[in-house]
């Protein structure tokens, strides 16, 4: 059976990623449909490797026939037209941060709370989670499993790639500035990013987090476990693409450095490379492009009572985003919409 699927912000870094991955993916589509606003409207964006798409007008577009939409172009339009496309019949998967902490909506990643899609129905939306929570929970879940997890302390190296295009932009503006002597200007970033990192992403909360960092405690409490107690400290870095993450763990079974290795091999979307030698690690450098969720540097923590330490990368626009959408699409398309055929 085929499906027909729209890509609202088929235009951005995450939108194009999507149409990317659906095509790379195989995915079981009679039909793609580009969306984005009216200004984009007419423009060609690729599908696979011979393919072009249309732009056709967000505003104008009628939802009914068309089974699953994938959003990504922000909180504001997903507010409005994600609850347009679901009551149309249409399931939306929105990968801003709407709908994430509503109740009645499912946050999903596949290999670790794949049954929770299940709740689809509820709205007819399914929430798509921070670029940074999906690669963390994916790591986090076979440890979780085998030792329980009492706490996490994380420290991000998020690339510029997060703050979409324009970030990317602006990196690419600032380094060329500087070695030309010309002036370099903030639009994107609070500060300077060329040759620098910065310790903010989205805006301030009154406790002095980082709504960044709160997204990331509710995150991980919503799709893997409430009783989890998480700590983060969100920070920019003069990277394009992919997500770097230190992660410090306390267990409340003990667990070995050789134990987690293990399990983590094991699970689906993770790949260990943990070789205590020059190069014996994976770099954002290196996991641009790619599907899986690395980690390395795996080692026990000796400052605390079942503590242990890990590295852990992965390319933000697409495990941390589009591959993730794409997945709960081919989730909910397995599980529950060929059976309701």
């Amino acid at each position: 059976m085929g499906y027909k699927v729209a890509v609202v912000g088929a235009t951005g870094a995450v939108g194009r990623e999507m149409l990317t991955t659906l095509a790379e993916r195989d995915f079981p589509a009679t039909e793609v449909v580009a969306l984005a606003s009216e200004k984009s409207a007419g423009t060609e964006v690729s599908y696979g490797e011979d393919k072009t798409l249309k732009v056709q007008n967000l505003a104008t577009y009628d939802f009914k026939g068309t089974d699953i939409a994938l959003f990504s172009a922000g909180g504001s339009v997903s507010e409005k037209y994600a609850p347009i496309a679901a009551a149309a019949g249409c399931v939306a998967i929105d990968n801003s941060s709407h709908f994430r902490m509503d109740p009645d909506v499912p946050l999903i990643v596949p290999e670790v709370n794949a049954g929770a899609v299940a709740k689809y129905g509820k709205r007819n939306i399914i929430a798509n989670p921070n670029c940074s929570t999906a690669q963390l929970v994916v790591a986090l879940k076979p440890l979780h499993d085998l030792a329980k997890i009492k706490r996490v302390v994380v420290s991000t190296y998020q690339s510029v790639s997060g703050a979409g295009k324009e970030g990317m932009d602006e990196l690419f503006t600032q380094t060329r500035a500087i070695y030309v002597n010309d002036p370099v200007e903030n639009t994107q970033f609070t500060k300077q990013i060329a040759f620098n990192v910065i310790p903010h992403i989205d805006k301030f909360m009154d406790d002095g987090a980082t709504k960044e960092e709160w997204k990331m405690t509710s995150e991980v409490k919503k799709i893997l476990d409430p009783a989890i107690e998480l700590v983060a400290m969100c920070v920019r870095v003069p990277v394009f693409i992919g997500h770097a993450e230190a992660v410090f763990i306390e267990t409340e079974k003990p667990l070995s450095a050789e134990d987690a290795r293990e399990a983590m091999q094991d699970f689906p979307g993770l790949v260990v490379v943990d070789h205590r030698e020059d190069e014996g690690y994976v770099t954002p450098h290196e996991c641009a492009g790619e599907d899986a969720v690395y980690v390395s540097r795996i080692r026990k923590d000796p400052t605390i009572k079942n503590g242990l330490v890990f590295w852990c990368v992965s390319d933000n626009l697409r495990k941390g985003a589009a591959l993730n959408a794409v997945q709960i699409a081919e989730t909910l398309v397995r599980e529950h919409l060929e059976k309701a055929a």
